[in-house]
C-alpha cells in the first residue's frame, strides 16, 4: 500500500541526495530505510530509483510519485497546520530577521506560502537587525533569525535547514578565473568584496584565510548582495558567496565560481529561535515551511545530517 510515509521518504531521499543523509533526516537507521524503499518497490513492481548512481538518481516512476508527493502533502501539511490552529485557538507573532544576507530571495516566497496556513499570526521581516539579530532574538524583540553563524547562548536553540557551498566569485576574465580551485594564498593579493560585517564572522575569513594566516590586500562592503555581486562582475574585486546566491550571475556568464580549497567548503544555514518557543506548533511549521521552499527555490543545496 502507498502511504503518506513513503511519499515523505521520496522527498527527503530528493533533498538529501543520499540514502545515509535522508536516513538521518527522517530518524531512521539507514537499513530500514532502505527496507522501506524496497518494500514500496515490490508494492509498485517498478523501482523508483537507479541504484548505484551517485548522486541520487529517480526512475520515471520514482518522479512521477515525487509529483505525487509534493501535491498530496502539501494539502496533508496544510490541513494539519489548520487543525492545529483550531486546537490552539489563538494566534501569536512571528518577527523574522535574516543574518544570512543572502537567503532575502528564498524566504520571502517561504513567508507567502506560510501566511495563508496560519492568518492569526503576525508575521513580519524585520530589516532593523539585519546585522545583529541574535542579541535582539534572545530578548525578544524577535522570534526567529536566519543564521549561517551560530552562536553559543543558552537560551536559542538552532535548526538546521540545508548546506550550501561557499564559492569565491570573480569576474570572468580575472586572474582567479582560470584556477581549479583557490587557495588562501591566492587572495592575499585580491581587494575582497564583503557584507559590512566584522571579519571573524564571514566564513571567507574565519574558515579559510585567518587559519592560513592570510590578509587581502583590501576590502570593501556592500549591504544588498546585488550591489556586491556587480561590484564583482564590473572587477572591482573578487567575493565569497553561497553558490546560489549568483546563480543568476553566473547563468549569463557575468561571474565565475571556483571552490574555496580543493575540497570545497561547505556550511549550514540554521533558524535560531527561542528555547522556550521551539515547540510552539506555527513557528515548527514556518521552520518546516522554509525548509521545503529553499529546496524548491536554491540550486546546488544539500540535506543536513
Amino acid at each position: 500500500m502507498l502511504e503518506l510515509r513513503h511519499l515523505r521518504t521520496l522527498l527527503a531521499l530528493r533533498e538529501a541526495g543520499t540514502l545515509a543523509a535522508a536516513a538521518a533526516r527522517l530518524h531512521l537507521t539507514q537499513s530500514a530505510l532502505s527496507h522501506q524503499l524496497r518494500a514500496l518497490e515490490a508494492h509498485l513492481g517498478l523501482p523508483v530509483v537507479h541504484r548505484g548512481r551517485r548522486p541520487l538518481r529517480f526512475t520515471a516512476a520514482g518522479e512521477r510519485l515525487l509529483d505525487l508527493a509534493g501535491r498530496v502533502l502539501t494539502e496533508v501539511d496544510a490541513t494539519r497546520c489548520e487543525l492545529q490552529r483550531m486546537a490552539a485557538g489563538h494566534g501569536g507573532r512571528l518577527h523574522l530577521a535574516i543574518e544570512c544576507h543572502s537567503c532575502f530571495d528564498w524566504l520571502m516566497p517561504a513567508m507567502d506560502i506560510y501566511r495563508p496556513r496560519w492568518p492569526e499570526v503576525e508575521i513580519d521581516l524585520s530589516l532593523a537587525h539585519s546585522f545583529e539579530p541574535l542579541p535582539a532574538l534572545e530578548a525578544g524583540e524577535l522570534d526567529l533569525v536566519v543564521t549561517a553563524d551560530p552562536e553559543e547562548r543558552e537560551s536559542l536553540r538552532y535548526v538546521p535547514l540545508f548546506r550550501h557551498e561557499g564559492v569565491l566569485l570573480t569576474a570572468p576574465g580575472h586572474r582567479l578565473a582560470a584556477r581549479p580551485w583557490i587557495e588562501p594564498t591566492d587572495v592575499a593579493g585580491e581587494t575582497v568584496v564583503t557584507y559590512p560585517v566584522p571579519t571573524e564572522r564571514l566564513d571567507l575569513y574565519r574558515h579559510f584565510l585567518t587559519p592560513a594566516g592570510v590578509v587581502p590586500r583590501a576590502r570593501r562592503t556592500a549591504e544588498l548582495t546585488a550591489v556586491l555581486l556587480q561590484l564583482v562582475a564590473s572587477g572591482r574585486g573578487v567575493a565569497a558567496l553561497p553558490r546560489w546566491a549568483a546563480a543568476d550571475f553566473l547563468a549569463r556568464g557575468s561571474l565565475v565560481a571556483r571552490p574555496l580549497g580543493r575540497s570545497g567548503f561547505w556550511a549550514t544555514v540554521y533558524a535560531a529561535v527561542r528555547a522556550d518557543q521551539a515547540s510552539v506548533a506555527y513557528i515548527r511549521d514556518f521552520v518546516a515551511t522554509a525548509r521545503e521552499t529553499a529546496f524548491r527555490e536554491l540550486e546546488g543545496i544539500r540535506g543536513t545530517a
